[in-house]
């Protein structure tokens, strides 16, 4: 992607490697968010091969998603709100009110949205650590290893990319149901930037292969404030 592009009054930023700064009342690192989801990361021969067959029969039977969400910091500030997401692609954070930032994807693009600094940031959906979770291509098997439980009932999967840390680690977490895809239900994950930012999401209400319009990733440019 190029340098940064004018539009209007607005700017639209490439996402470097280093982590956007911290949003001035919502302490949220953009590019820590998106790495909370998923990250591509070596295979490693060690893995339980059922349980992550299992993992990508999940990712593949899941279509569609919506989730509420709970975002916990380092410091313990709690963020919450709506997870929706459809494959190819798509996915929004949608935070709770009073919260003025958004990430989501159309498609093609992840964006990171400020409206309280009027601020727009964009990465290419190729490119993004999202991938694993909107690519329905993609083969778990070769991105991710099982981490060993003491619960059978859980599932644990954790990414690491050593040719790119500045995604750093994450682990997301499944729970044995046999109502879910592939008997699986994701609950959530636990992040480690390159900063060693801890971030924790946990996900309740999940459903999966629900209606999900595709409006629903649309969304309103942020405009600066005035002076």
């Amino acid at each position: 992607m190029n340098a940064a592009q004018p539009m209007g009054s607005r700017r639209v930023q490439c996402a470097d490697p280093n982590p956007a700064p911290m949003i001035r009342r919502f302490p949220i690192r953009p590019l820590a968010l998106a790495v909370a989801l998923a990250a591509p990361v070596a295979l490693y021969a060690q893995a339980p091969q059922n349980d992550l067959a299992s993992v990508q029969r999940h990712l593949s039977a899941t279509q569609t998603m919506t989730a509420d969400f709970s975002q916990t910091d380092r410091n313990g500030r709690v963020l919450t709100g709506q997870l929706t997401l459809k494959k190819p692609g798509k996915i929004r954070f949608q935070y709770q009110k009073g919260v003025p930032i958004l990430l989501v994807s159309d498609g093609k693009s992840l964006y990171f949205l400020d409206y309280q600094v009027g601020q727009k940031q964009r990465w290419p959906i190729g490119n993004s650590p999202l991938g694993i979770l909107l690519n329905p291509e993609r083969d778990a098997s070769k991105f991710a290893r099982v981490v060993p439980s003491n619960d059978p009932r859980i599932v644990s999967v954790e990414a690491y990319d050593p040719k790119r840390p500045e995604y750093g680690r994450i682990t997301m977490v499944f729970a044995r149901q046999p109502s879910a895809p592939a008997g699986l239900m994701l609950q959530g994950w636990v992040a480690l930037d390159a900063q060693a930012n801890r971030t924790t999401v946990r996900l309740t209400n999940q459903k999966f292969n629900v209606p999900v319009a595709d409006n629903a990733f649309r969304f309103n440019e942020p405009s600066r404030p005035r002076r």
